[in-house]
């Protein structure tokens, strides 16, 4: 792997750092700028001065110092860089600053707690002894990936959108898809399957709005799931979903995840959809609605299955119990319309409730 870069940025003396690694530094009289930070764009973390601490040539000199009983010369303050700049910028006579870095050195915590800025006393430690949570802090870029999702969702929020939900029963697809998994068809497979079979009974799912006045019809089903990376998200798309088989869907499908994962996707696997798929339901996730994409009429928002109790004549007691799925479309109102997006989702509950046709 490649060396860590320094902490200290190009631009100065000032060292990229989470306030937890700034102050264990300072309570332990270390120099932050000779740290090198494994974090993102350098950022020294507590981790990295536990690091920098525990390497016998971090703290050589220190250790030469101390055995020769080490005093700075006569008139001269002993002090972390961090702590000299820290003073210079309060104007701040280092001299009348106690300091409780090694060798008594002046900490940047030192010169903090004499402006009377210093962080808050420290709170005890979790139960067990257990290190506070380091949480981020402080300004990270996007990536090019959460930058061009950035800018998606906000092309897309002066579109004119609804959003209609349905509870479809699951019981059947989820058995089919127990016979067919062993197979190597996924479920987004399955999905994407029985989403096109719907579209194509209701094409105007599968428009979108034309800034020319009008709407764009598209002749071929390009079903879009979207997939959460490491810092982003993208929507690797099965084209001509309608015309193949669950299987080819689930080849396909798996060949674009992995591709989406080492970031090798052509532009036109991930940018030639014309319906899009999310699914948060195997995250606990009963319900949502979605952002619609740019370009595209529909997106479809699955919930995670769940089971229902509910009145059954032919069931003992009268009661029964079935699994149940939420499942939401959000639409630009321009070119469909609520009576469009009904019975759609009426198609789709039929299909996925009697799946047979999907194999």
């Amino acid at each position: 792997p490649a060396t860590a870069p320094a902490a200290a940025s190009a631009s100065g003396s000032r060292v990229v750092a989470s306030p937890l690694a700034k102050k264990m530094a300072a309570e332990k009289g270390i120099d932050l700028s000779n740290v090198r930070g494994t974090g993102p764009n350098g950022r020294v973390t507590v981790s990295d001065v536990e690091a920098h601490e525990s390497t016998p040539s971090s703290s050589s000199e220190d250790k030469k110092r101390e055995k020769k009983g080490w005093k700075p010369a006569e008139g001269v303050v002993a002090a972390t860089p961090m702590a000299r700049a820290a003073a210079k910028k309060a104007k701040l006579d280092l001299s009348t600053v106690s300091g409780t870095g090694s060798f008594g050195r002046v900490t940047e915590a030192d010169v903090q707690k004499a402006l009377g800025t210093g962080p808050p006393p420290k709170r005890p430690s979790r139960a067990g002894g257990e290190r506070p949570v380091e949480l981020p802090s402080g300004f990270v870029p996007y990536t090019g990936m959460q930058s061009a999702v950035s800018n998606n969702m906000e092309a897309t929020l002066s579109v004119p959108v609804f959003r209609v939900s349905r509870t479809v029963r699951m019981d059947a697809f989820n058995e089919l898809y127990r016979k067919v998994k062993p197979e190597g068809v996924t479920l987004s497979a399955l999905i994407s399957k029985a989403v096109a079979m719907a579209v194509e009974k209701h094409p105007i799912m599968n428009a979108s709005h034309d800034p020319k006045g009008g709407i764009m019809y598209k002749s071929d089903i390009n079903i879009a799931n979207a997939v959460a990376l490491d810092g982003g998200l993208i929507t690797p798309t099965i084209k001509n979903t309608n015309l193949k088989t669950v299987k080819e869907i689930g080849e396909e499908w798996r060949e674009l995840v992995a591709k989406a994962r080492e970031g090798k996707l052509r532009p036109d696997e991930f940018q030639s959809g014309t319906f899009s798929v999310t699914n948060l339901g195997m995250f606990g996730v009963s319900a949502f609605d979605a952002i619609l994409p740019p370009g595209q009429g529909t997106i479809l928002a699955l919930g995670g299955t769940k089971e229902e109790i509910y009145p059954c004549d032919s069931c003992v007691g009268g009661i029964g119990k079935r699994s149940v799925m939420e499942v939401t479309v959000t639409c630009d109102h321009r070119p469909i319309y609520g009576s469009d997006a009904a019975l759609f989702l009426k198609t789709l509950a039929e299909v996925i409730e009697d799946p047979g046709f999907l194999v």
